[in-house]
């Protein structure tokens, strides 16, 4: 058996409060494990056809499949979303077209995610949370040589500018982290639009605190509340 049995999710996106359109896309394939956000490039062209095209490659992943070729297949789909919107950007004349993506699978009691940009995995543990993800940003690389947080780094002139992203750039780096679930593991998987208000101990307390029927949309509120300039995507997943 490779699926992680009884595992319950959560997953809402919300256009948030200054925006028209929503370019955030949300995925949950819970017969095979796998969620999905993925967030069009604010200010490019055509970020909602970015972002919808890779949950629509992903949702058409082969059922059944054993871990490792569906983590395979899960790593093909994005990398062929991105050679479908580099394709697009050139017929449509765009200089970019482009979409982050956070991506959580789970599988034999452990956990695949696989990202580029600046959607977020995180998992709360005992109380505790841990950001699972690094962004692909330019303020990434000042907090990862200890020059300042994540938190003080969503308040950076530049925190939107993202260095890595699907449909950007000739070749498509993608990044993964893996590791074991244990029971009572909480996973949250999420766009900036949350991120760039809810600090780490914001998150810690919500996550901890609120059951499954109500901590999505708790977060969602908290952006909103923060003032809610970008969509904001978020999904929970419970490990039994």
């Amino acid at each position: 058996m490779t699926v992680v049995p009884r595992v319950r999710y959560n997953a809402r996106s919300h256009v948030g409060l200054k925006r028209k359109v929503n370019e955030d896309s949300v995925l949950a394939l819970p017969e095979q494990s796998i969620w999905v956000v993925s967030d069009g490039m604010g200010g490019h062209e055509a970020g909602d056809y970015a972002s919808q095209l890779i949950t629509d490659l992903i949702a058409s992943i082969e059922p059944g499949l054993p871990a490792a070729d569906r983590m395979h297949a899960l790593r093909h789909a994005i990398q062929k979303a991105h050679t479908l919107i580099r394709q697009e950007a050139e017929t449509r004349g765009a200089s970019v077209i482009g979409a982050t993506v956070a991506s959580l699978m789970l599988a034999n009691s452990h956990f695949v995610g696989i990202w580029a940009g600046d959607s977020r995995i995180y998992r709360l543990r005992d109380g505790e949370i841990q950001m699972l993800t690094s962004d692909h940003s330019l303020v990434a690389t000042l907090v990862e040589s200890g020059q300042m947080s994540w938190d003080e780094a969503e308040h950076h002139p530049q925190s939107n500018a993202i260095t890595r992203a699907v449909g950007v750039g000739d070749e498509l780096d993608l990044d993964k982290v893996r590791g074991e679930v244990q029971p009572g593991d909480r996973f949250l998987v999420c766009s900036d639009g949350l991120t760039k208000y809810a600090t780490f101990g914001m998150l810690e307390t919500v996550l901890a605190k609120e059951p499954l029927e109500t901590v999505v949309d708790r977060l969602i509120q908290i952006a909103l509340d923060g003032g809610g300039a970008d969509n904001i995507t978020v999904i929970v997943v419970d490990i039994p």
